[in-house]
C-alpha cells in the first residue's frame, strides 16, 4: 500500500558552513526517503535555514552587516553541499519567511487560547555595556562547584555542573567584559508542567505510530521518562520560556511590542514553513497533507543533542495548537575520527568541502556512512584506514569487480545477449526476496546490516564465478559444443543479473553509480526502483569504467594538519607580535573619533590623567589615562584622539573609567619612557568610527 511520507531533517543554524555531522545526516535521511521512493511510496523531503536568535545577530552585527546578509551569505553555499553528496530535498527553505512568521504565530495564539501561556516577571542578567539581556551562553564566570574559570553560564565544560547564570562566581558579559547586572523584564511561558501536556507527553512518547512503530527508540523513550518523572502524578517538566527581550532577531509575538520568540519555538515550525512554501509551488494543498486525521506521516531525522526539544516542546506544540503531532523521531548520535571529537587543531577535523574540492568520490563517504548507521542512538567513527580498505574492498574489489568480469566475457563472445538456463522465475524470486530483505533493513535503518548482507551476496557471486572458471571456457570456445557455449553465457547472465540486482540495493546508497549502471550498462531510461531487482537482464552493454579507487594519498590530504603553536615576530622595539586574530576578533573593538574636551591630574597618582571625552554620543565621557609622564593637561584640551568605546566601565579608586584611549609605547619604559597618544587626521569628528 503506497505512503504518504513528510520527511525533515534538523535545520542547520545559519551562521555557518556546513560540517561533517550536517552530511552524515543528510546521508542518513537521503538514504531512507530513496528507499521509500523506489518501493512507490510518495515523499515530501524538505529542509530550511535555521535563522533567528541572538548569535546571527551579534554575528552580523560584529561584521557590520544585517542578519538577512549573514544568512543569505550561507545560503548560498548550501546547494554546493547537497548537490555535491547527492543529497536531494525537494525543497530548502527559511526559518526567517512569511510562511513561518504566520505559522509561529497562529500557534501561539492557539496555545494562548488553550489557556498553556502566562506571563511572568523574571529577573536575568543584562549587559548595561551592550543593552541587552545576556543568553546564558554569553555570561561566563567562575564554575560554583569545582571553581573552574571562564565556564558558561548553564553548565561548567570541566566537571560537568549544570547552573543557574546567577550561581556563577564574579560573572562578566562575554560580549563586553561588562558585569551584568540583575534586571526585570516580563516573559511568556509554555506552560509545560500543564496535566494536559504531562498526560499526553506520557502517551505520546511511549506510543506507537498507525503502523506500530514507536514513536521513540528504546533509548530516546528512556531519557524522556527522566525528564517527565514518575507516573504518579508529579512531573519533573518546568514551563518553557519562549521570548526573547530586543534587541532580538526573530519573529515578534502578537500582542507584545519588543518580544520576539526563542528560536526554538519558531525554528521546529521551519518544518512546517518550508513544506507550505513547497506546496504553494507545486500546488498542493497544505492542510489536507499535514490534517491531524490524516494518512501523512511526519518523520524527523534529528541528533541525540536535540532530544529534550523535539520528544517534548515539539510534538507539545503541535498537540495544544491542534495539529499533527510527529509519527515517528529518528535519532542519531555523532561522527568521531578515531574515536575522538573532531578537532582542526589536533588534525581530525573533516571539512565536507575539502572532501569534494580533492575530487574525492561522494559516493565512496556515503557509502562508509552507511554502513556504520544503525537504528539505535549511537555514535559512529571515522578511522582513515578503515575508510579506505572498506571503499577498495567491497565496491571496487567485491561489487564492481562483477561487472567487469562478466560483461567482458558477453561483449566479446555473445554481443552482449543475456540468456539463462533452467527455470528464470526461480532466479527471479531469488533476487526478490533479497533485494525486499535489503529493503527492510533500510527503512528500519539498519543500514549496517543491510550493507553487510549486500556484500555477503557479492561474495557469493564472486565465489560462483571462481568456482564455474568461465575463462577456462572462453579460451576452447572455439571448439566448444552448443552446451559449453551455453553454459559460459549462462554463467555470465547469472552473474550480471546477481549485479544487476545489487546495483538496486545499493541505489538509495549509490543513486549516481546506479543510475549510470541502469542506463549505460543494462539499457534503462530512468533509475532503479526495487521490483527490478526480481527482473532477470537480458542484454549487456560493453563494460566502462565505474569508480576509482581511493589512495592513500586522498585521505593524506583529506585532514588538514595540526595548527601549531608559532613563536610570534618580534618588532622592532623588542616586544613579540601578539598572537593572530581574525577579522572577527577585531570587529568585537568599537574604535571612536573622540575629542578631549577637559583634562586634569589625578590627586594622588604618579601615572593617570583624567579625561573629558566627546564621543558624539550627547553625553561626555570619563576616561582615566595612564599617560601623565608625557603630557600635561593643559596641552591635551581640544585635541582629537582614539577611544575604545566598548570596554566594560572600569571602577578605580579615583572613579570610573569609561573607556580607554590609544597610544604608542615600547614594551620596557625604563629604556624607552616613550608614550605617544594617537590622534586621527584633521577632519574626523567625535562618534566616527574606526574600521
Amino acid at each position: 500500500m503506497s505512503r504518504t511520507l513528510f520527511v525533515t531533517t534538523a535545520l542547520p543554524y545559519a551562521n555557518g558552513s556546513f560540517h561533517i555531522g550536517h552530511i552524515m545526516e543528510y546521508i542518513q535521511a537521503d538514504i531512507w526517503v530513496r528507499s521509500m521512493r523506489m518501493a512507490g511510496h510518495t515523499v515530501h523531503f524538505v529542509g530550511a535555514d535555521d535563522t533567528h536568535g541572538a548569535p546571527i545577530m551579534l554575528k552580523a552585527e560584529s561584521e557590520g552587516i544585517t542578519p538577512q546578509a549573514l544568512v543569505a551569505r550561507y545560503a548560498a553555499e548550501r546547494p554546493s553541499y547537497l548537490d555535491g553528496f547527492h543529497i536531494k530535498f525537494d525543497h530548502w527553505h527559511s526559518t526567517d519567511s512569511p510562511e513561518n512568521v504566520v505559522l509561529s504565530q497562529d500557534i501561539y495564539r492557539k496555545l494562548k487560547a488553550a489557556d498553556l501561556i502566562e506571563t511572568r516577571s523574571i529577573e536575568q542578567f543584562f549587559d548595561p555595556v551592550k543593552g541587552m539581556f545576556l543568553p546564558d551562553r554569553y555570561i561566563k564566570g567562575e564554575c560554583p562547584k569545582c571553581h573552574a574559570k571562564d565556564q558558561y553560564g548553564d553548565a561548567c565544560e570541566k566537571c560537568g555542573a549544570v547552573f543557574a547564570p546567577t550561581d556563577l562566581i564574579e560573572p562578566y558579559s562575554s560580549l563586553t567584559g561588562a558585569k551584568p547586572v540583575l534586571k526585570s523584564s516580563e516573559h511568556f511561558f509554555f506552560k509545560l508542567s500543564d496535566e494536559r501536556c504531562v498526560a499526553f507527553l506520557r502517551d505520546w512518547t511511549a506510543g506507537q505510530n498507525a503502523r506500530g512503530v514507536s514513536h521513540l527508540q528504546s533509548e530516546v523513550l528512556a531519557k524522556t521518562l527522566e525528564w517527565l518523572g514518575d507516573n504518579d502524578g508529579t512531573a519533573k517538566l518546568g514551563d518553557w520560556d519562549i521570548s526573547r527581550d530586543a534587541p532580538y532577531f526573530g519573529i515578534e509575538i502578537p500582542g507584545a511590542p519588543g518580544k520576539y520568540f526563542y528560536v526554538w519555538l519558531d525554528a521546529p515550525v521551519g518544518y512546517l514553513a518550508s513544506l507550505m512554501a513547497y506546496c504553494q509551488k507545486i500546488g498542493l494543498n497544505y492542510d489536507t497533507l499535514l490534517d491531524p486525521e490524516g494518512d501523512t506521516e511526519q518523520i524527523h531525522f534529528i541528533g541525540k543533542d536535540i532530544v529534550y526539544f523535539h520528544a517534548l516542546f515539539w510534538p507539545a506544540t503541535l498537540r495544544f495548537s491542534g495539529r499533527k503531532t510527529p509519527d515517528q523521531l529518528n535519532v542519531h548520535g555523532f561522527i568521531t575520527v578515531n574515536g575522538e571529537k573532531m578537532s582542526k587543531s589536533r588534525g581530525t577535523g573533516i571539512s565536507p568541502l575539502r572532501y569534494l574540492e580533492l575530487g574525492m568520490d561522494a559516493e565512496w563517504l556515503r557509502y562508509y556512512i552507511a554502513a556504520k548507521l544503525n537504528s539505535r542512538v549511537e555514535d559512529i567513527d571515522f578511522n582513515p584506514d578503515d575508510f579506505l580498505a572498506r571503499v577498495n574492498s567491497d565496491l571496487i574489489g567485491k561489487y564492481i569487480n562483477i561487472a567487469s568480469r562478466a560483461a567482458n566475457f558477453i561483449s566479446k563472445h555473445f554481443e552482449g545477449q543475456l540468456r539463462y538456463n533452467g527455470d528464470e522465475a526461480v532466479l527471479d524470486a531469488q533476487w526478490l526476496a533479497a533485494s525486499d530483505e535489503i529493503r527492510n533493513h533500510l527503512e528500519d535503518r539498519e543500514y549496517g546490516r543491510a550493507i553487510r548482507e549486500i556484500m555477503a551476496h557479492a561474495d557469493t557471486i564472486n565465489q560462483g564465478f571462481d568456482t564455474a572458471q568461465p575463462w577456462v571456457l572462453a579460451k576452447t570456445l572455439a571448439q566448444a559444443t552448443d552446451a559449453q557455449r551455453d553454459e559460459l553465457q549462462d554463467i555470465c547472465s547469472r552473474t550480471l543479473a546477481g549485479f544487476k540486482a545489487l546495483s538496486v540495493m545499493l541505489t538509495p546508497i549509490l543513486p549516481a553509480l546506479t543510475e549510470r549502471v541502469a542506463k549505460a550498462l543494462f539499457g534503462l531510461d530512468r533509475s532503479f526502483v526495487w521490483t527490478d531487482a526480481g527482473v532477470l537482464p537480458t542484454h549487456v552493454a560493453p563494460f566502462k569504467h565505474l569508480m576509482q579507487r581511493v589512495t592513500p594519498e586522498m585521505m593524506g590530504q583529506l585532514f588538514e594538519p595540526p595548527e601549531e603553536a608559532q613563536t610570534p615576530p618580534v618588532a622592532p622595539g623588542g616586544e613579540a607580535i601578539a598572537p593572530t586574530i581574525t577579522i572577527d576578533d577585531f570587529a568585537k573593538l568599537d574604535l571612536r573619533v573622540a575629542k578631549i574636551v577637559a583634562c586634569e591630574a589625578v590627586e594622588g597618582s604618579h601615572k593617570l590623567l583624567k579625561l573629558t571625552l566627546d564621543v558624539g554620543e550627547g553625553t561626555h565621557r570619563q576616561v582615566f589615562s595612564g599617560i601623565k609622564s608625557a603630557y600635561r593637561p593643559e596641552d591635551l584640551v581640544n585635541r582629537l584622539t582614539v577611544l575604545v568605546a566598548n570596554l566594560a566601565p572600569r571602577k578605580m579608586k579615583f572613579g570610573i573609567s569609561e573607556g580607554m584611549v590609544l597610544a604608542a609605547s615600547h614594551a620596557n619604559e625604563d629604556t624607552d619612557p616613550g608614550i605617544y597618544l594617537l590622534d586621527p587626521a584633521s577632519g574626523a569628528t567625535p562618534g566616527m568610527r574606526i574600521r
